[in-house]
């Protein structure tokens, strides 16, 4: 037996290839999901911190941002991990003026 799957519609959330390169964002913002994840997961900030920092959403666009990525974690991230890895090769093919200053700066991200 199996059980039926609801498919859930997430309101306040907008996909547009004119908007954010049709990355999921708050409607009528151009806040991206991402955004709102990377800030719960891996800043630590609760729903109602993100609102201090983001005061032009509301909770509910905040929670809708959260669900819709919960709902697509696996892509999301893995879509994420790819753009930090492009970013990476080209950092590796250019050095930046400040580094040819002062030397290679460290990576935080590792």
């Amino acid at each position: 037996m199996t059980t039926p799957v609801k498919h859930l519609k997430h309101p306040y959330i907008s996909i547009n290839k004119k908007i954010r390169d049709g990355e999921p964002v708050i409607a009528g913002t151009g806040i991206r999901v991402l955004d709102i994840a990377i800030r719960h997961e891996l800043m630590g900030m609760s729903p109602e911190d993100i609102i201090i920092s983001l005061p032009h959403l509301t909770l509910s666009q905040v929670h809708a941002a959260l669900s819709y990525y919960y709902d697509h974690k696996n892509d999301m991230d893995k879509k994420w991990k790819e753009s930090i890895e492009n970013v990476e090769k080209l950092k590796k093919g250019c050095s930046s003026v400040m580094e040819k200053k002062i030397g290679k700066i460290k990576d935080i991200h590792r």
